[in-house]
């Protein structure tokens, strides 16, 4: 994801094997978790949850500031600003929920700023308590020490029972993820880490011409991957896992990604009991600049304020 231009309500679904309820084997529930830069100053995580009634959001990007293994909001802010504690707080007091990410398009790291697994492990406990939540989204699209990061992480995750996804980058939409994000999946199952694994469904190579049809394609290409790395998972349990995170409007790599593929890739997630869905950006959910290039402020796209997040909401 594009750091710079800084990726609810359940969605039931059922997966009826036949048709008297008593029989029925009833998915997971699927969690709406929208991408917002918390570093931009607008829209706030209020804001937006008044408008659309999603409560749940994943912050990007914490990252290592000038002094090394210490978190802070995009290298620069401190941890403990006012105005991005009182935005989550008011979530919070609104019964809504935030996801925390790390990682990212551009560093410093974390995860590479922090010299060894316990030191990285102190980053992400201070993350966690400063913001007040236990869910955390590692989003690798740098060379990380991979079995170092999930050294930490499985000691979190022993620790506070803490929710990790790994946020990767598609290589194909007939291929899933490139091979250096799968080797960190592989190190995750060796370290014993319970991670969903959230494709980011965006910028990738295809040859179909709907853009909707390409991102549930890549999808289920990183379902297939995920088989090798947890043979012993039914395909419930694998979907269970998976997340999926698009971007919504322009994508650099001129698709576009339109609200019916929004409702598409809604109706085929709530079918398959998909984990979770997000997007990168609620603070591009708007259509303040219909017909432009790819914008940190907008989805570039003829739309409603906020159309996307409803969508995705069901």
């Amino acid at each position: 994801m594009k750091r710079l231009w800084t990726l609810v309500p359940a969605v039931a679904a059922a997966v009826g094997l036949v048709a008297a309820p008593a029989q029925a084997e009833v998915a997971a529930a699927t969690q709406v978790a929208p991408y917002i830069d918390i570093t931009m100053p607008t829209p706030s995580l209020v804001d937006v949850a008044n408008a659309t009634g999603v409560k749940t959001f994943t912050l990007a990007f914490a990252l290592a500031d000038s002094t090394g293994c210490h978190p802070s909001w995009g290298g620069t802010i401190p941890l403990d600003d006012p105005r991005i504690l009182g935005e989550i707080h008011d979530l919070q007091a609104m019964g809504g929920n935030v996801i925390v990410a790390t990682g990212g398009a551009a560093g410093p790291y974390l995860e590479y700023s922090c010299g060894n697994a316990g030191d990285l492990a102190n980053a992400y406990r201070q993350l966690l308590d400063t913001v007040g939540t236990n869910s955390l989204d590692v989003d690798i699209e740098a060379t990380v020490p991979q079995d170092v990061v999930n050294e930490a992480l499985a000691t979190v995750q022993r620790e506070r029972g803490t929710t990790i996804s790994y946020t990767l980058r598609v290589q194909g939409d007939d291929y899933g993820v490139d091979p250096y994000s799968l080797d960190v999946l592989r190190s995750a199952a060796a370290h014993g880490v319970d991670v969903l694994v959230n494709p980011m469904t965006m910028e990738f190579g295809s040859s179909r011409p709907d853009w909707g049809d390409a991102v549930i394609a890549a999808a289920q290409s990183v379902v297939g991957q995920m088989r090798g790395v947890w043979p012993g998972e039914s395909d419930a349990q694998l979907y269970g896992r998976l997340g999926v995170t698009p971007m919504i409007g322009r994508n650099y790599n001129g698709k576009v990604f339109q609200l019916d593929d929004a409702a598409q890739l809604v109706s085929w997630a709530h079918g398959n009991g998909v984990g979770r869905l997000a997007f990168w950006s609620a603070g591009r959910d708007n259509g303040s600049c219909p017909g432009g290039g790819v914008s940190p402020t907008c989805s570039g796209i003829d739309q409603a304020d906020f159309a996307f997040t409803k969508a995705f909401a069901g």
